[in-house]
């Protein structure tokens, strides 16, 4: 006790509280800045933590499939390898001075799989990205090649580590060319870029989802939790009112008579004018949307909504439809033809086929350019004007479609003078799309109603669940059904007899409609040229009671360009298929029973089954069809069971048999059974249901 008195002691006491002062006001400090960091700033470190653990994916989702009317998938979405790299995985525990080696290494053994350059990749080592894609889409041969080169040794060589291999969506087309302007194509960044595919896009590409997810020490990504439901992520499903039989038929036809014709380009459309439903939209030139980059961009339009052209006589069928109305003329009236030339506003007006006096019916089957213009001039241009105005000329249709024309129906701010009102009477002056014509003959076939074109047919989600269903829409009045009725009747003089038409008459049936030789302006000289013609047919068939209405449009032919020789025998055809898809005969009513038919043995077998019943043997209807001969003229039908419409169709016209087909999708029905005998150039009877 002494001792700690003492001066030494109490230099004793003066360094311990010197040193227990030092350690206080050291452990205040510690306090303080544990307090700052875990308490003032401890929100930001660990938001900060987060971050660098932590990553944002943006999920992309499957697109949705577009379907035609029974089923049959027009694109359809598929998953195919794209290989990318990791680079600071790849440098991983490469020391500074051998990185270049490395990566150089690395970049000529990735270029010689993948086909690419080795100085861009080895560029994309050296950035030390954490990703940076090689190549998208690669096949089968580079995947296995890319896999051994980053899973084992081989050839002594050491392993390539941070390529990745993931599936990416691809748009895939199975139908090719089919229907290929209407539907549009999608680009690799996954965004449509044509048709539908554009116009929808953001129906069919769905909800795009941002995930958040956990990264281990080595950068690999962990979720935590995936997607609950990847399926409310996908993209809708559209379901079209095309059906790709008529469809094929119309592409087929349009591209036969193009190419014999030598013409520009062209378009068919199909329309069931009781609903307004589009069963088909060609256009050709057509392309293939799987490998749209060899197309050329003009060859991609979808031409019966984007081209707008003078329609030509087409139009008289209108004039005269408000004429009726109006009381302008009666149906049993006769016109002066002035034969074949009539001055209006110092314009002369001239007929192909000169006449003195004709009726009605004989003012359309004999095209009177001059009769049609006294009927204009007798209406007035302002009812003429509201008329043609009411058939949807002048107005887009409102199809989702991209690029759709108007059409030009009169000059703005101005009435018409006689001579605009006398060519607008006879189609010149004026411009129209196929599309607005085929929607405008519908309206006469099925008694005066305008519909709203419908083309999507359904809308579903990817679990199957309807968004939404279209249903028919009647547009507006356009003229009273007796009307209708009346130019029906008329309009069915031009494909009989003499008239400009009769290359569109289908034997058993009445058909109703109107050729056009439209010559087209010269843009260079802004007069008609001598050389260059759009050829049309509209109509509808049967006449009374109508199924279909066709419009055809072939632009610029250069062989013939008359529309009853090039457009009118592209309707035939198409109407010919289409009636037999609906099931309709000649007699337009009765529906072939294809079940009744396949049980039965065609009457030049029967002689084998009388055969082998003296026999004591009961044959089986399949064993009559595959045991029957086969003489000069006549060919053994295969088994087509279960074939896609466009497959069986070729063969059934390879064998030389006549197409009689019923219902779409798959085949499930054939007669003759297979290995029955067809008689070539006879019926082939084909019936298809959806495919499951």
């Amino acid at each position: 006790m002494n001792r700690l008195r003492s001066p030494e002691g109490r230099w004793i006491r003066l360094r311990m509280g010197i040193l227990c002062g030092f350690l206080g006001l050291g452990l205040g400090f510690i306090v303080s800045a544990g307090y700052d960091l875990m308490a003032v700033d401890g929100p930001a470190w660990r938001e900060l933590a987060e971050k660098q653990r932590q990553r944002r994916l943006r999920v992309i989702p499957k697109r949705g499939t577009i379907y035609d009317r029974n089923g049959s998938a027009l694109a359809v979405s598929v998953e195919v390898p794209s290989v990318s790299l990791d680079a600071v995985e790849l440098l991983r525990g490469v020391a500074p001075q051998r990185v270049p080696l490395v990566a150089r290494d690395a970049a000529n053994r990735i270029a010689k799989v993948l086909d690419l350059d080795p100085a861009v990749v080895e560029r994309k080592i050296l950035a030390k990205r954490r990703f940076s894609w090689l190549k998208r889409r690669i096949d089968g041969k580079e995947t296995e090649q890319l896999r051994r080169l980053s899973s084992e040794e081989e050839s002594g060589e050491s392993v390539i580590h941070g390529l990745r291999i993931d599936g990416e969506a691809k748009r895939f087309y199975p139908r090719r060319e089919l229907a290929a302007p209407l539907v549009g194509f999608v680009a690799p960044d996954g965004q449509g870029k044509e048709g539908l595919e554009y116009s929808l896009d953001s129906e069919l590409t769905g909800h795009i989802e941002q995930l958040r997810g956990l990264r281990d020490r080595s950068g690999r990504l962990i979720f935590a939790e995936g997607i609950s439901d990847d399926q409310a992520l996908a993209g809708h499903n559209l379901y079209l009112t095309i059906d790709q039989g008529i469809q094929f038929t119309a592409e087929r036809e349009l591209h036969n008579a193009a190419t014999t014709f030598e013409a520009k380009g062209g378009s068919v459309v199909v329309v069931d004018p009781n609903t307004g439903e589009l069963l088909a939209l060609a256009s050709w030139p057509f392309y293939n949307p799987n490998d749209y980059q060899e197309s050329d961009p003009r060859e991609r339009r979808n031409r019966s909504s984007t081209d707008a052209f003078e329609p030509g006589s087409t139009m008289k069928m209108f004039t005269v439809a408000a004429g009726l109305e109006h009381g302008a003329i009666t149906p049993t009236q006769k016109l002066y033809c002035e034969k074949g030339m009539m001055a209006v506003d110092n314009v002369v007006i001239r007929d192909t086929h000169p006449a003195e006096w004709l009726s009605i019916s004989q003012v359309l089957a004999h095209s009177s350019n001059i009769c049609s213009a006294k009927i204009g001039l007798s209406l007035g241009d302002h009812k003429l004007y509201e008329a043609l105005r009411r058939f949807g000329f002048g107005q887009e249709t409102g199809l989702p479609l991209p690029g759709e024309s108007s059409g030009t129906l009169r000059p703005r701010g101005r009435p018409w003078v006689q001579v605009e009102t006398a060519a607008a009477s006879f189609g010149q002056g004026i411009s129209v799309t196929n599309l607005q014509l085929a929607m405008a003959v519908a309206a006469m076939a099925n008694g005066g109603n305008l519909m709203e074109p419908l083309l999507i047919r359904k809308v579903t989600s990817a679990n199957g669940e309807v968004i939404r269903e279209a249903a028919p829409r009647v547009r507006r009045k356009v003229v009273p059904a007796r009307v209708a009725k009346t130019l029906a009747e008329m309009l069915v003089a031009v494909t009989e007899g003499d008239a400009t038409g009769t290359e569109a008459s289908i034997a058993g049936f009445q058909v109703a409609g109107k050729t056009a030789t439209a010559q087209k302006t010269d843009p260079k000289t802004g007069r008609y040229s001598l050389d260059k013609y759009i050829a049309s047919f509209v109509g509808f068939v049967p006449a009374k009671n109508p199924a279909i209405a066709i419009a055809v449009v072939v632009d610029e032919p250069m062989l013939d360009h008359a529309g009853g020789n090039v457009a009118a025998p592209i309707f035939r055809r198409v109407a010919e298929m289409a009636l037999k898809y609906r099931g309709l005969t000649p007699k337009g009513t009765e529906r072939v029973d294809l079940a009744k038919l396949a049980s039965e043995p065609d009457p030049a077998h029967l002689a084998y089954a009388a055969l082998r019943e003296a026999q004591g043997i009961k044959p089986s209807v399949q064993e009559v069809h595959a045991s029957a001969p086969v003489t000069s003229g006549q060919v053994r039908v295969p088994d087509m069971t279960g074939w896609p419409l466009r497959e069986a169709l070729r063969k059934s016209i390879e064998l030389g048999g006549v197409p009689q087909v019923r219902g779409s999708g798959l085949l499930s029905k054939q007669h003759p059974a297979p290995g029955g005998v067809l008689t070539k150039g006879g019926a082939l009877l084909l019936e298809f249901q959806p495919a499951s």
